[in-house]
């Protein structure tokens, strides 16, 4: 969705169509491997997303996420949404903390290895809690058990879960952003709540195959950036509960590898294993 928003006003400012091919599988590695091994002219670009980090925690990959790329810029961000049931007695995430201090708590995500489950592993390793995660097929699923009580908290995205706690079906807690999200500006951070430095988001950024150009590079992030600050493009990413980036070729880098190590460091300590 968001290659076809932006890829639209591209083809615009360009004067040459923008195609989007989507390679679906494996999370993104069979698209990412196609530009990994695409030749360097910038004709062809990829949208990666949060996996893109994670991914390398939990198996071998075909390429290296850093080496075998060109990153351009992140397009977007968007924290989780940390929801309870409404009938638990926790009305803050310190609230939640120490209630899973005292009695067994159960929380469910789109799955091992999703940034809801990855969210949770951290918040147990760093708030120094247990709970035990349910691997659900999709955070839809999961969010109909977390209404039905099976389960007490759930990290989810605000699209998914935004309808449920406008109704009253779930409690907003926090969002996992380091800063208050610019659509939930209400709602505090899991950081500023009682566990400092805390930070998870999902994310899409566009990169180029290993070797891109210099003028490349800049050409192409130069008119990416210029498509997200476009009125059109602006309000629908907004509307998702997007958070538009649009940083440098560097900052997307080092973003990547810190990113890279920080998942690589929790999948070590917390021994999360695929399924």
């Amino acid at each position: 969705m968001i290659a076809r928003i932006v890829g639209a006003t591209l083809s615009t400012q360009l004067g040459q169509q923008v195609v989007i091919d989507n390679r679906g599988g494996a999370g993104g590695v069979v698209a990412t491997e196609t530009l990994a091994r695409s030749v360097p002219d910038g004709h062809t670009l990829g949208v990666v997303y949060t996996p893109h980090t994670n991914q390398p925690a939990f198996q071998k990959l075909p390429y290296d996420p850093v080496k075998d790329f060109t990153p351009l810029t992140m397009m977007t961000a968007a924290p989780l949404v940390l929801v309870v049931h409404p009938g638990l007695p926790a009305k803050s995430v310190k609230e939640l903390i120490a209630l899973a201090k005292t009695k067994p708590i159960v929380y469910g995500s789109a799955g091992t290895g999703s940034g809801g489950h990855l969210s949770g592993e951290l918040l147990k390793l760093m708030a120094g809690i247990d709970a035990t995660h349910v691997p659900y097929k999709g955070a839809a699923p999961a969010a109909t058990d977390l209404i039905g009580g099976q389960l007490h908290f759930q990290f989810a995205a605000q699209i998914t879960i935004g309808a449920f706690v406008k109704s009253g079906r779930l409690r907003a807690l926090a969002v996992t952003s380091i800063k208050r999200a610019t659509t939930l500006p209400d709602l505090p951070t899991v950081a500023e709540s009682g566990v400092p430095g805390f930070e998870v988001i999902n994310w899409f950024g566009i990169m180029g195959p290993a070797r891109l150009p210099s003028a490349l590079v800049e050409r192409l992030h130069s008119e990416i950036t210029m498509a997200l600050r476009a009125p059109e493009v602006r309000d629908k990413l907004l509307a998702q509960g997007s958070e538009l980036i649009g940083n440098t070729p560097q900052e997307f880098a080092q973003f990547l590898r810190n990113d890279i190590a920080k998942w690589a460091k929790l999948v070590k300590a917390s021994a999360i294993k695929l399924d």
